[in-house]
C-alpha cells in the first residue's frame, strides 16, 4: 500500500504540472483580469489541498501528544530521558550549523542576487510580513502552554510538546498506578495512525491540486525569471541530503539504504503538498519500519518539528543573503557570521507560526540594517521554494531519530524484516 501511494502522489504531481501549465497557458494574457480568473481558479483548486492540510492537522495534535507521552514513559527514568535529550539537542544544534553554514557557503560563491534584473521594492516599503508573530519576549512566554485544550484546538507544536514532556516525566515518576494511563495513550497512538491510513488516501488528489492551483496562477515563466536563484538553492539542499545521508551512514550503517526507501513516501508528500507537517504520521510510521524503538521516534521526531528544520534554516541564510546581494549590499564575513548565529537562534520553535520563515528573515533584515521590502522579491517564488525545504525538513528528522537511537544502543531489527521472517518460519516447520 506504501509504495502504491508514493506513485500515486508522483503521478498527481506529474499531472499537476501539466495541468496547472496548460491552464495557465490558455488564459494567461498578461492583463489584470486573466490575473485575476486564473487567482479564482487557482483557490478553487486549493480547496481540495486545504481539506487534506486540515486533516493532517487533525492528527497532529493527538498524535504528537501521544506517541511523545508514550515514549518518555517508556524510557523507565528521568536519567534516561536527559541522556537522550541531550543526545537530540546537540544532534539538532550541529544539523543547524551545518545548513545555515552551508547555505551562507553557496550564496556567497554563487551570487544568485547578482545581476537578476528584476525592479527592486523601495527601500522603505513594507514586505506585508507580520513581524509581530516573531517577537523574543512573546516568543518565550509562548512556549508554555496556559492551556492543554487550548495548545491543541491550535495546534501549537512546541506547546504541545512541552506539556507532553511533563505528563510523561510524571507518569515515569507515578510508576505502576499509571499503568493503565499509558496503555490507553497508547492505544490513541495506534487510533490516530489508523485514521492516519484513511486520510493518507486523500493525498495524490491533494497533490495534484496544490501543484495546479501554483502553476496555474504564476505560470512556468517565473521559475524561468528566478531559475538560477531556485537552481542555486535545490543545488544546496542536494548537497544537505548528500551530507546528512553520508553521516548517517557512518554512525548507522547499511541501514541507512532501509531508511532512505522508507522515508521516500513521506518526503515526496511533503515536497509536493510543501508542507513538512503533512508528513508527520508517515515518518513516524517509516522510522519504526526502520527500527527506530517507538519510544525514540517519538520523542525525537516531535521535538525536531520545532527544532530541527534543517530545509528552512538553510533556507533563511540563502534568501537573506540574496535579498542583500540584489541590492547590491556588501556585507563583511563578520556581519554574515552574526546573521548566521542570529538566525540560528531565532529559527528555533517556528513551528506554527504562520510563512515562519518568512517571519524570522524579515525580522533579521531589519536587524542588519537590509530593507525588509526585499521579501517582496521572493514571494513570487516562495511557494516553489517551499516543497523543497520542507522535503529537506522530513529527511533531517528522520536522520536524526535513527542517529540518536544508533547512539542509544536502541536501534532494533527492521519491522519489515521482522515480518518477512514471521512469514517464513511456518514454512520451515
Amino acid at each position: 500500500m506504501r509504495r502504491r501511494l508514493t506513485y500515486f502522489i508522483l503521478i498527481g504531481l506529474v499531472l499537476g504540472v501539466i495541468t496547472g501549465w496548460a491552464i495557465n497557458a490558455s488564459i494567461d494574457d498578461g492583463t489584470p483580469a486573466a490575473a485575476a480568473q486564473l487567482a479564482g481558479i487557482a483557490g478553487k483548486l486549493n480547496i481540495l489541498t486545504t481539506i487534506f492540510l486540515h486533516l493532517i492537522k487533525m492528527i497532529i495534535a493527538p498524535l504528537v501528544f501521544s506517541t511523545l507521552v508514550t515514549g518518555i514513559a517508556h524510557m523507565g527514568d528521568t536519567k534516561a530521558l536527559g541522556r537522550i535529550g541531550g543526545r537530540t539537542l546537540a544532534w539538532f544544534v550541529g544539523a543547524s550549523l551545518v545548513s545555515l553554514t552551508l547555505g551562507l557557503v553557496l550564496v556567497t560563491l554563487l551570487h544568485p542576487g547578482s545581476g537578476l534584473g528584476l525592479p527592486l521594492p523601495a527601500a522603505a516599503a513594507g514586505s506585508g510580513v507580520d513581524r509581530s508573530a516573531f517577537d523574543l519576549a512573546k516568543f518565550v512566554a509562548h512556549i508554555f502552554p496556559e492551556s492543554m485544550i487550548g495548545a491543541m484546538a491550535g495546534n501549537e507544536i512546541l506547546q504541545i510538546v512541552i506539556f507532553s514532556i511533563f505528563v510523561g516525566m510524571a507518569i515515569t515518576s507515578v510508576g505502576e498506578k499509571a499503568r493503565p494511563l499509558v496503555r490507553a495513550v497508547e492505544a490513541l497512538a495506534a487510533v490516530m495512525l489508523r485514521i492516519t491510513d484513511f486520510v493518507m488516501r486523500f493525498a495524490p488528489v491533494a497533490v495534484f491540486a496544490a501543484v495546479a492551483a501554483a502553476l496555474a496562477e504564476r505560470g512556468p515563466h517565473i521559475l524561468a525569471t528566478y531559475g538560477f536563484f531556485i537552481a542555486s538553492f535545490y543545488l544546496g539542499l542536494i548537497l544537505l541530503w548528500t551530507l546528512l545521508l553520508t553521516i548517517c551512514f557512518l554512525v548507522v550503517g547499511a541501514r541507512t539504504k532501509l531508511l532512505v526507501r522508507l522515508i521516500r513516501d513521506p518526503a515526496v508528500l511533503a515536497f509536493s503538498t510543501a508542507s513538512s507537517e503533512a508528513a508527520f504520521p508517515r515518518t513516524l510510521e517509516a522510522l519504526e519500519a526502520a527500527g527506530v524503538p517507538p519510544k525514540i521516534a517519538g520523542f525525537v521526531l516531535p521535538l525536531g518539528y520545532s527544532f530541527n528544520l534543517d530545509g528552512s534554516m538553510m533556507y533563511m541564510t540563502f534568501a537573506s543573503l540574496f535579498i542583500a546581494q540584489a541590492y547590491g549590499i556588501h556585507l563583511a564575513l563578520g556581519t554574515q557570521i552574526a546573521m548566521l548565529l542570529t538566525l540560528m537562534i531565532t529559527s528555533k520553535g517556528i513551528a506554527g507560526v504562520p510563512r515562519a520563515s518568512l517571519v524570522v528573515i524579515t525580522a533579521t533584515l531589519s536587524q542588519f540594517h537590509i530593507p525588509e521590502a526585499g521579501v517582496l522579491l521572493i514571494l513570487a517564488v516562495d511557494h516553489f521554494l517551499d516543497m523543497g525545504r520542507s522535503a529537506t525538513n522530513v529527511v533531517g528528522n528522520a536522520v536524526a531519530s535513527a542517529v540518536v537511537a544508533r547512539w542509544e544502543g536502541e536501534l532494533g531489527a527492521p519491522a519489515e524484516l521482522e515480518t518477512a521472517r514471521a512469514l517464513e518460519a511456518p514454512a520451515k516447520n
